[in-house]
C-alpha cells in the first residue's frame, strides 16, 4: 500500500514565471515507450502533442528552507502528456523527456528524488515584453527558444488548449520494475498571453534525439506566454 501523491508533504516551494510554452503534434508511436506504468497518452481534440516550456525559477524553498544559491534560475523542458484513471476521477499530468538547468545540485537532486532527465548547460533568458527568450549554450553554439506576445493576458476557458496544455497537475515518471513516481503540483489557473510568433531554433536531433527532429522541425502549432505564480511540488509515491 502505497500513500497518495495528493496527501504527501510538500517537498519544494517556488515561483514559476514568465512560462513560454511551444507545442507540435507529434506521432503519438514516438512517445508510447515513454508512457509510465499505469498512465496512457492524454491528447487535445485528437492531438497527440508534446511541449517545450521555458521559465524562471525563482524565491525557491526546499522543505521550507531557503535553497541559498539556487533560489533562482532558467529551466526548459520538453514533455509531454498522460493521463491516470483513479476511482476519484482522471489526474491529468506530464512527463519529462529531458530537463535543462544550469545548476548541477538542481541536476542531481532531481534526477536522484523524483527520477528525472535533467542535464546542466549555460542558461540566459531575455524578458522584454512583448518578447520573452530562453537559451542555453551547447556545443559552443546558443540554442534557444523564442516567443512574441499580443495582446493583453486573459484567462483562458475550461475547454481552451492553453487550458490543456498549462493545467496537468501531476508529474509521472517510469522506474524500473513497471513502477512509477508520481507527485503532484499545485498552482492556480494562470492567465496568459497569445503568442504571434514563436520559434525553436536547437539542434533537436543532438539534444533530444532523432526521434524528436521530424516534429519539432517545424513552426508550433500552439505557442502562448504563461505569466506564472508561487507553486508547490509534493514529495513523489510509488505506484504500481
Amino acid at each position: 500500500m502505497f500513500a497518495s501523491a495528493s496527501r504527501a508533504p510538500v517537498l519544494l516551494r517556488a515561483e514559476w514565471r514568465m512560462l513560454a510554452m511551444l507545442s507540435w503534434e507529434i506521432d503519438p508511436r514516438v512517445l508510447a515507450p515513454l508512457v509510465p506504468a499505469g498512465c496512457t497518452l492524454d491528447a487535445f481534440g485528437g492531438r497527440t502533442l508534446i511541449s517545450l516550456v521555458g521559465f524562471q525559477f525563482k524565491r525557491s524553498r526546499v522543505a521550507g528552507i531557503p535553497a541559498l544559491g539556487h533560489a533562482a534560475f532558467d529551466e526548459v523542458n520538453l514533455r509531454f502528456y498522460v493521463r491516470r484513471e483513479q476511482p476519484d476521477g482522471v489526474r491529468r499530468g506530464v512527463v519529462f523527456v529531458r530537463e535543462l538547468v544550469p545548476k548541477p545540485l538542481v541536476r542531481t537532486l532531481a534526477n536522484v528524488l523524483y527520477g528525472e532527465h535533467y542535464i546542466t548547460l549555460p542558461m540566459r533568458h531575455r524578458d522584454a515584453a512583448p518578447e520573452l527568450a530562453y537559451e542555453w549554450r551547447r556545443a559552443g553554439a546558443w540554442e534557444g527558444l523564442r516567443v512574441a506576445t499580443d495582446g493583453a493576458p486573459f484567462t483562458p476557458a475550461d475547454d481552451a488548449e492553453e487550458t490543456f496544455l498549462s493545467e496537468h497537475y501531476w508529474g509521472y515518471t517510469a522506474r524500473p520494475g513497471a513502477r512509477t513516481f508520481e507527485y503532484r503540483v499545485e498552482h492556480p489557473r494562470w492567465r496568459v498571453w497569445r503568442a504571434r510568433e514563436a520559434k525553436l531554433d536547437a539542434d533537436v536531433a543532438a539534444l533530444y534525439g532523432e526521434a524528436y527532429a521530424g516534429a519539432l522541425s517545424v513552426s508550433p502549432c500552439s505557442a502562448f506566454v504563461a505569466e506564472g505564480s508561487p507553486v508547490a511540488v509534493r514529495w513523489r509515491t510509488s505506484i504500481h
